[in-house]
């Protein structure tokens, strides 16, 4: 049996199991899958089937492997270009392990066709505000959303002196 052929099985045998998201995006609103939740069974299925994938990184690109364990072929290659993530309080090291767990996570997807919630299609669209004046737009903000993208955009020098007035217009979003 071809590389693919017990690939389109493996997705079958995946979408039958029945798998809980236990990420949760509280900012946006919805639960996702982390790898935890899903390599346990593909580990499993590809066990079962035959197949075997291996994660391996470069400079450009991240790429799944997933191969036959009983053939010769080159095997099935998905690939990502790589980016960086510039998680707050984090050493570069860190923030690589981000990159890494992100990359993983959506070249499993990608391979198994795991179905997600789609972020950026349902989510309404940040509202852009002149942000000349700092505390005005704290001021505008509409929804949490506004505000943290405007918190997202404020010169790191403002924070220490906004903190106090973000949580203000936090709480009043919030209705507290």
């Amino acid at each position: 049996m071809s590389v693919y052929k017990k690939l389109a099985q493996a997705r079958v045998m995946l979408q039958n199991v029945e798998m809980t998201k236990s990420g949760n995006n509280k900012f946006a609103g919805y639960k996702y899958f982390e790898l935890g939740d899903f390599m346990p069974h593909i580990n499993r299925i590809f066990n079962e089937v035959g197949l075997c994938g291996y994660v391996s990184f470069d400079k450009e690109e991240a790429t799944l492997t997933i191969r036959d364990v009983d053939g010769d072929d080159p095997g099935i290659h998905i690939t990502s270009p790589m980016a960086e993530a510039q998680l707050k309080g984090c050493h570069p090291v860190q923030n690589l392990g981000a990159v890494e767990t992100y990359q993983r996570r959506y070249l499993w997807v990608t391979a198994l066709e795991i179905v997600e919630h789609d972020a950026l299609d349902s989510s309404e669209p940040v509202k852009q505000v002149d942000l000349t004046d700092f505390e005005s737009a704290l001021e505008s903000a509409t929804d949490l959303k506004n505000l943290m993208y405007i918190w997202g955009t404020i010169p790191k020098e403002h924070h220490k002196a906004l903190k106090a007035k973000a949580a203000e217009v936090k709480a009043r979003l919030e209705g507290k």
